[in-house]
């Protein structure tokens, strides 16, 4: 109770009033200087806080606007350097196939080349080869005719036991013979 009493005392030589009748609603002047603070406190946030706080709203809002704007444009600009580069990667894809087709064709071109002139030098080739053929043939063909006419002659010297050394009687003796056996081969081979 000491306490009590000691807080009354104090309260008395303060020159506060009374107590309140009820312990929850306080004194007029608490009120009244409670309200002029708070009265101060909000001009200085309205006047201050609130202008500076509007300002960085402001200025985060137009950074997050101007970032999706830039976002935008650099996702617009983007598909315009993808659509440029497909547009090219088109092109060259069109110009690789011509340049393809071209090779195809001069590739094509350069071998039916190379077959002509292959075929002609083959057929150069079998053209001189039967050309010689044909002028060893003659020269073997002329030689066997002296052979066999020297021979022929030699046969019928032992079968007629004369001698036929004349010139031209042996010259019209083996062109005589050699007919007869063209004659005979040409009707074999028939």
């Amino acid at each position: 109770m000491i306490n009590i009493n000691l807080l009354a005392e104090a309260a008395q030589d303060t020159g506060n009033p009374d107590p309140p009748p009820n312990p929850l609603v306080p004194y007029i002047y608490d009120i009244t200087w409670s309200l002029v603070a708070f009265l101060v406190l909000l001009f200085v946030f309205w006047k201050y806080v609130i202008p500076m706080y509007r300002k960085v709203l402001d200025e985060r809002r137009d950074a997050i606007e101007g970032g999706i704007e830039r976002a935008q444009a650099a996702q617009d600009e983007a598909a315009q350097a993808l659509a440029a580069y497909q547009q090219q990667l088109a092109g060259a894809r069109e110009e690789a196939n011509a340049i393809r087709e071209d090779a195809r064709t001069q590739g094509n071109q350069i071998l039916a080349d190379m077959k002509d002139q292959a075929q002609s030098e083959s057929d150069r080739i079998v053209a001189n080869g039967n050309a010689q053929l044909e002028a060893q043939r003659q020269q073997v063909v002329t030689e066997l005719r002296g052979h066999v006419g020297q021979m022929s002659v030699d046969l019928a010297e032992k079968l007629v036991g004369a001698q036929l050394s004349d010139g031209v009687s042996q010259a019209g003796t083996v062109d005589r013979f050699l007919a007869e056996l063209d004659d005979v081969s040409g009707t074999a081979a028939k």
